[in-house]
């Protein structure tokens, strides 16, 4: 969608955010904002900026995503989200004084009459404006605002943050109680060094993932996309195969009970826990006993 271009015909009620991962906070705040768009008879959009900010400003401290955009859009929208506007960032976007992009972006653009956001929320030039800010100018243009509490799970706070910390531990167990849906990876297969088929355990070779890649293990997924592979039970492999004595990180997927060729398809694989660590076999049939007790686990994990 074009920034000039908006699919809703009258106002909007509206939050901004990166939404990254899209998780239980996240969802409340979307519960609220729907709720507000039913209230006042408006569509709800969530407004994310293309790419997020810190991209153009701080590159070199930007963490790697935890979803790419029609990732992203898909899982928002799977909560009942009417519309998500990317909206691309530029440098002279980010000079905007924060009363500047409330009142041309958000309102003249968007027609904004309804805002929800949670009460950490900064906007505009040098992340300026605050929840205080965002009071001020929604009395000034008749703006209806709700600031929503930051949600707790257990005693911890919901954040992308701490989701990213599991992922980076391999703890995907954790990452994904506070994840709407379980953590995803998607990416081009490739040739790789085909051991796999010769040790009788085929492998998929994933390249030009985009998003975080979880730390060396060997875990428990299933594939999600294609719809025809959709379920299929998947020991992943994540890191070297010192075994064979390669140091270069891989990500390789094993899909059980499948025969094809998936060469050059765009695979998606939900990941759902670490079984084990990498480590090197004494022998190549010490190793093939282990990848049967790996496969033996993922089903034990992963039902259809």
């Amino acid at each position: 969608m074009s920034s000039h271009s908006r699919p809703w015909t009258n106002g909007c009620v509206l939050t901004i955010g990166n939404f990254d991962g899209v998780h239980l906070g996240h969802r409340s705040l979307i519960e609220k904002l729907i709720g507000m768009g039913t209230r006042l008879n408006l569509p709800s959009v969530v407004f994310s900026f293309d790419p997020p900010p810190l991209r153009l400003l701080r590159p070199e401290i930007m963490p790697k995503p935890l979803t790419w955009n029609m990732r992203r859009e898909a899982l928002l929208k799977n909560l009942g989200v009417d519309f998500v506007h990317f909206y691309p960032t530029t440098h002279e976007l980010l000079q905007q004084s924060p009363s500047e992009f409330f009142k041309q972006i958000l309102v003249e653009k968007l027609g904004l009459r309804g805002l929800v956001e949670g009460p950490n929320f900064r906007f505009g030039k040098d992340r300026a404006g605050d929840v205080q800010t965002l009071r001020e100018l929604c009395g000034q243009f008749r703006v209806e605002l709700d600031i929503a509490e930051p949600q707790l799970f257990g005693d911890r706070l919901v954040s992308s943050t701490q989701i990213r910390e599991w992922i980076e531990q391999g703890d995907l167990l954790s990452a994904n109680e506070l994840l709407v849906e379980p953590y995803r990876i998607a990416g081009r297969v490739s040739h790789g060094a085909a051991r796999g088929r010769t040790l009788g355990f085929p492998t998929a070779n994933l390249e030009q993932i985009q998003v975080l890649v979880p730390r060396h293990g060997v875990y428990a997924a299933r594939v999600v996309s294609p719809v025809d592979l959709a379920c299929i039970p998947v020991a992943l492999n994540i890191g070297p195969n010192p075994t064979f004595g390669e140091d270069s990180s891989k990500v390789e997927a094993h899909l059980l009970d499948f025969q094809g060729n998936l060469y050059g398809r765009f695979v998606e694989v939900e990941i759902l826990e670490c079984i084990r660590s990498i480590r090197k076999f004494q022998s190549k049939d010490e190793l093939i006993s282990q990848l049967g007790l790996d496969i033996e686990r993922v089903r034990s994990i992963v039902k259809p």
